[in-house]
C-alpha cells in the first residue's frame, strides 16, 4: 500500500493543476470548452480517489477534512458523468479545492 504522503502529494499536484485549468475559462464558458472541462473533472477525480485510498486511521486523525464528501463527489463525477452539474463542479474547483489545497499542504508539513 502506498504511504499517505504519496496520496497527499497526488492531491496537492491535482489541486495545483486544477487551479491552472480554471484560470483558462469561466463558469459561463465552461460548457464550450471540452478540453478544460475534461481536465477539471480528471483532477477532481484524482483528488477524490486519493482521498478514498487514505487509511481510515489517517482520515480519522485529520477529521477536519471532509474525506467522505471528497470521495463521494468523485463517485458522482465518475458514475454520473452524463448528468454533471457544472455549477457544482465550478464551486468545487474554484472555492473548495483552494481551501483543501492549503489544508493538505499543512498536513504534509506535519508529516
Amino acid at each position: 500500500m502506498r504511504r499517505e504522503a504519496l496520496y497527499l502529494a497526488d492531491m496537492l499536484e491535482a489541486c495545483d493543476d486544477l487551479s491552472e485549468f480554471v484560470e483558462m475559462t469561466s463558469l459561463q464558458d465552461l460548457p464550450l470548452n471540452k478540453l478544460v472541462r475534461s481536465a477539471i473533472l480528471q483532477q477532481l477525480m484524482v483528488i477524490g480517489e486519493a482521498a478514498a485510498r487514505l487509511p481510515k486511521e489517517f482520515r480519522d486523525k485529520h477529521s477536519d477534512v471532509e474525506w467522505a464528501r471528497i470521495s463521494s463527489f468523485r463517485n458522482r463525477i465518475v458514475h454520473g458523468y452524463f448528468q454533471v452539474d457544472w455549477s457544482l463542479v465550478w464551486v468545487a474547483a474554484t472555492e473548495e479545492v483552494p481551501v483543501l489545497r492549503q489544508r493538505i499542504a499543512e498536513i504534509i508539513a506535519q508529516l
